[in-house]
């Protein structure tokens, strides 16, 4: 029986029928109708649920707490209906906590229909919120059999029987794989190329893992990541076994011929070797754009990192003793105000707190030797006056720790612009490079040897990674229409001054011979375009085969007629600039866009959707234009690619899988990774189906 009728629902506006003075009318009655048995007796009969309860019995009134009950305390089966998840009669409850008088407000309930807070029980949806959980939160799948979990969800629901973890792994096994097969959809329709951001991992056993995510831009013009694989290897850091897991990778998601280029944050002194071995192992699998010079990217955060450990590293006693200092002043609250007290006096006007470091994150050390810089002064005055004190840096320990505060700050403001992208395409990152190589390049000439010693150890290791990435840096950054050349041009003149030529020739010549293998392919048929063939294609066929005799008098009587369709007397003119394109063909789109004038540099301006409006002009060139802003220039960068603190994490290129995930088996470590990426692009859980539940609510 539907619970919607209107005899089910008590209208509350409803005026009672007469009674007799002072005798009130029980709320019950809403719910029960009178029946006249045999002898003189009635029954209460329930108009949901038809079941009769004694009422009367000739002058004796049985009363209406057993229907109160009946109602109010779910007795009713169609109430008490399995697939109903909540239940929200305990008036009968609350009357017993009030002294069990049956005249308390319980009786003033009036019951209505709710929709979302009454959904249908669903064990399968549960389970499957409870499988989500799991794979989102990182918890351990063992949380099912653990009394206390078991405890918490028969509380909100005994009907649910949560699973043993073997049927857990089995839930999230089949999770990972509906995602992955809608996920390969999402590939079969990407219109460009794919690039891979990879990962490292080791374990406390001998065994390794490699990440794979892939980086694209769609066809509306929007960029995504999304984790491909996590592949279980004997040895991660292998050239072998790395081009082994690309290919099996591009082999399992249908995209062999779709690689564009890979990112690696490897350690960046055995990058020459490492990269070359790779780049002539899958280049005989997999054909490579530009011969290879662009496959092997290297992460932009993790140069980032191994330079500003280096420097810390140079001044690393001092950074200790600057450590020790404020774990001294914040001892206590009588050394914080007597250090307050020594800095008011010298009148230091900073606002900077001192804080502690996270030797993770090295961040928090540069901000930390900056606020402690300001402090200097007081720091000395505490050790003449304080004889536990003894950990002052010296005048020249302050020195160092300026000049390396000036040029972590590159580093710091570098890492800060790129994680504060929302959409950190591969043309904001030659900006940023460029800057923190001109100022080193500057630093190293400088006449103070200390300045010049912490330049010299910074650039050596920053130099290296601009000279393996400046071209595909610079060809990115060129697909900007607000800079083009023109930025590389000026950059590379402050960089190489005289020398400067050399190295932009270089740019230009890659850039226009990349943009001739894409000149090389197909482009895709517009719909019009397919039309136009279409119908060429019928008139062909038309042409081969001899009309009827019907129909060529059709064709005649049409003749005759005067010609209303434009396009028909056009497709001369079509045909005369065909014969023009054949004759004088076109200038290349790429000479065409590096000619025209500079976008004016606007904040709003957004790269992309620049693109998606200009495709149509540049038809060949977008499709470059996609490729190569999609390239994953950092690792912690990107949708799905992490968070924003993890650009300053120390060793980001050691990567350590726990000790719990590295005890699971591998395909399950696979399915809790990728799944765990997968569905944060997706909402937890879908709106459940409701069916109307009788609530209470005062009147």
């Amino acid at each position: 029986m539907e619970l919607t009728s209107d005899a089910e629902i008590p209208n509350e506006e409803a005026t009672p029928p007469p009674r007799r003075r002072g005798r009130k009318k029980s709320q019950v009655w809403d719910h029960f109708t009178i029946e006249n048995v045999s002898g003189g007796c009635t029954r209460a009969c329930c108009k949901l649920c038809k079941q009769t309860f004694a009422y009367s019995s000739g002058s004796k009134i049985a009363g209406t707490s057993h229907l109160k009950r009946h109602i109010t305390q779910a007795s009713c089966p169609m109430i008490k209906n399995e697939k109903r998840s909540r239940l929200a009669l305990t008036a009968g409850n609350e009357s017993e906590q009030d002294g069990g008088s049956s005249e308390v407000p319980q009786l003033k309930r009036r019951y209505r229909v709710s929709g979302y807070p009454n959904a249908l029980f669903d064990p399968e949806r549960s389970l499957n919120c409870l499988a989500k959980m799991i794979i989102l939160h990182d918890y351990p799948l063992h949380i099912v059999e653990q009394p206390a979990f078991v405890a918490f969800v028969e509380s909100l629901n005994p009907r649910f029987k949560v699973l043993d973890v073997g049927s857990m792994e089995g839930e999230i096994l089949a999770i990972y794989q509906r995602e992955k097969e809608n996920l390969v959809q999402t590939f079969a329709n990407i219109p460009g190329r794919i690039s891979l951001a990879i990962g490292l991992w080791t374990t406390s056993q001998t065994l390794g893992y490699i990440s794979l995510a892939g980086q694209f831009i769609d066809s509306d013009w929007k960029l995504h990541r999304r984790m491909l694989n996590f592949m279980m290897v004997s040895s991660p850091h292998s050239e072998n076994a790395l081009s082994e897991a690309i290919s099996l990778s591009l082999s399992d998601w249908n995209m062999k011929d779709r690689l564009f280029t890979i990112t690696l944050d490897n350690d960046c002194s055995s990058h020459d070797i490492y990269s070359a071995n790779l780049r002539d192992h899958l280049s005989n699998k997999h054909t490579l754009m530009l011969r290879g010079q662009l496959f092997v990217v290297r992460c932009y955060a993790h140069i980032l990192n191994v330079v500003a450990q280096d420097v810390i590293a140079s001044i690393h006693g001092t950074v200790y003793n600057i450590r020790e200092s404020i774990k001294f002043v914040k001892a206590s609250p009588s050394r914080e105000e007597k250090f307050a007290e020594i800095s008011l006096q010298l009148e230091i006007p900073s606002a900077k707190t001192l804080s502690l470091d996270m030797t993770t994150q090295w961040n928090t050390t540069y901000t930390m030797l900056e606020a402690a810089l300001e402090y200097k002064q007081a720091f000395t005055v505490l050790e003449t006056c304080d004889d536990n004190y003894n950990e002052a840096p010296s005048a020249e320990d302050w020195r160092k720790v300026e000049v390396v505060c000036a040029y972590l700050k590159l580093l710091y403001d570098s890492a800060n612009v790129i994680a504060g992208t929302a959409e950190p395409t591969s043309n904001v990152f030659y900006h940023e490079a460029w800057k923190i190589q001109h100022e080193l390049v500057n630093a190293i000439k400088s006449e103070d040897p200390m300045i010049s010693n912490v330049a010299k150890d910074m650039h050596e290791k920053f130099d290296k990674y601009w000279k393996d990435c400046n071209l595909v840096l610079a060809i990115a950054v060129v697909m900007d229409p607000r800079f083009k050349l023109k930025l590389v041009e000026f950059s590379f003149s402050k960089i190489y001054g005289e020398d400067s030529s050399r190295y932009l020739k270089a740019v230009s010549d890659g850039i226009h011979e990349l943009y001739q293998e894409y000149a090389a392919q197909p482009l895709p048929l517009t719909p019009a375009y397919v039309e136009q063939v279409e119908e060429a294609n019928h008139a062909g066929a038309a042409a081969t085969n001899p009309p009827s005799n019907e129909t060529e008098k059709s064709k005649k009587n049409a003749t005759a007629a005067p010609v209303g369709n434009t396009g028909d007397r056009l497709l001369d003119f079509d045909m005369y600039l065909s014969e023009i394109a054949v004759t004088q063909p076109a200038r290349p789109e790429i000479e065409q866009y590096l000619e025209e004038a500079l976008v004016p540099r606007h904040p709003e301006f957004e790269i992309l959707n620049w693109w998606k409006v200009n495709s149509v002009r540049y038809p060949t060139l977008s499709k470059m234009a996609r490729d190569v802003l999609g390239i994953p220039m950092f690792m912690a960068a990107g949708p799905g690619g992490g968070s924003a603190s993890s650009v300053f994490c120390v060793g980001t290129g050691n990567r350590v899988l726990d000790e719990y995930r590295s005890s699971l088996r591998p395909e399950l470590v696979e399915a809790l990774f990728c799944a765990k990426d997968w569905l944060q692009y997706q909402p937890i859980v879908d709106a459940p189906a409701t069916s109307p539940a009788i609530v209470k609510t005062e009147m």
